[in-house]
């Protein structure tokens, strides 16, 4: 038969209440006695019910995760960042599509923190860069914790997890300067991503420091999608003076780029480089493979995870000291340079 709490208590030598504090992760436990409930807990194959934990009490187990993204590597890497540490502190993830355009987008959100009973919300771009839905957020009385662009942070910079887009795109536009590179293209990515202006100012800052005016004909806008990058670049290259260079503002639009530069029999790097950001299995799995900027948009998760139970579980009397244990959490990400394939020195 399945194990129950009681089992373990029985195992363990202890209360069923002690047993509940060391399956919650609470710090008013002795180590000594952790110990021996987690090994009774091993021994049974004890699996905690945690929607009957939540029904049960008046606390809450479950941590929402809002998204609007059309990157599928990316929503997995927030999805299983994110799952690690709620697992790890005993606790379940609510997964949130929604559509960040919808004039719906308020009631949704207020559904879900007033029917499902969430301990928190971990909010991706474009939702955690939206005034307005960080306004409803916060009306809604729960714990959030935003992941965002630097440019983004302002004022509510103890609720963020902070990627410095700018920072990086400085590297990469660099590395294509050092290579001798003076007409690069960039292709961006959606305007309701903060992410898109962050890595433009950062090409446009290294352009500027090696004495090179910026040309916005190179500039194009667009979207994260690989069709994107496909358009962008077939524009930029059948321009009367293409690029000689593309950034394109994420790996799946510069895997586009590429497809595009090999329908024009354009070759890779010897007559044109691509760069990309973000080194998701896009940048990987092309050829030649991409040079980006790594974002570990796993680890990203996970600590935005963190952040947003320490405050979450720092509300209890007995958890007053979790959110202070747990101060050391990363708060701001500088994805950094991977040079690959893509990239060579400018033909002469």
């Amino acid at each position: 038969m399945k194990a129950t709490i009681n089992d373990v208590a029985a195992q363990a030598g202890v209360s069923i209440k002690t047993v509940s504090r060391v399956i919650n992760n609470e710090p008013s436990v002795r180590p000594a006695t952790r110990k021996k409930v987690m090994e009774a807990v091993e021994a049974l194959n004890y699996q905690p019910n945690l929607a009957a934990r939540n029904l049960a009490g008046s606390r809450s187990y479950t941590i929402a995760l809002i998204y609007d993204n059309p990157n599928a590597y990316y929503v997995i890497d927030m999805q299983n960042g994110i799952l690690e540490a709620c697992k790890a502190r005993g606790y379940e993830l609510l997964i949130h599509p929604s559509n960040s355009k919808s004039a719906s987008v308020h009631d949704e959100l207020k559904n879900l923190v007033e029917h499902s009973k969430i301990a928190g919300l971990v909010l991706t771009p474009p939702f955690s860069e939206i005034q307005a839905v960080i306004d409803t957020v916060k009306s809604l009385k729960v714990d959030y914790v935003r992941i965002v662009s630097s440019a983004a942070a302002q004022e509510d910079e103890e609720n963020c997890i902070q990627v410095d887009d700018s920072a990086a795109a400085f590297d990469l536009t660099q590395h294509l300067l050092q290579l001798g590179h003076k007409r690069i293209g960039f292709l961006c990515g959606g305007e309701e991503h903060v992410s898109t202006y962050g890595r433009l100012h950062g090409y446009k800052r290294a352009l500027r420091q090696a004495g090179i005016t910026v040309d916005p004909n190179l500039i194009l806008k667009g979207e994260y999608s690989f069709d994107s990058g496909v358009q962008g670049a077939k524009t930029l290259l059948q321009s009367a003076e293409p690029p000689t260079a593309i950034f394109a503002s994420n790996d799946e639009m510069a895997a586009g780029a590429l497809f595009a530069a090999r329908l024009m029999n354009i070759d890779i790097p010897q007559q044109l480089s691509i760069v990309g950001f973000e080194d998701s299995p896009f940048s990987r799995q092309t050829w030649p493979k991409l040079t980006t900027a790594h974002q570990p948009n796993n680890e990203i998760a996970k600590c935005a995870a963190a952040l947003v139970l320490s405050k979450a579980r720092g509300k209890g009397a007995a958890e007053s000291g979790t959110a202070s244990k747990e101060s050391g959490i990363v708060r701001e990400f500088i994805p950094s340079l991977v040079v690959r394939d893509s990239s060579g020195p400018a033909p002469t």
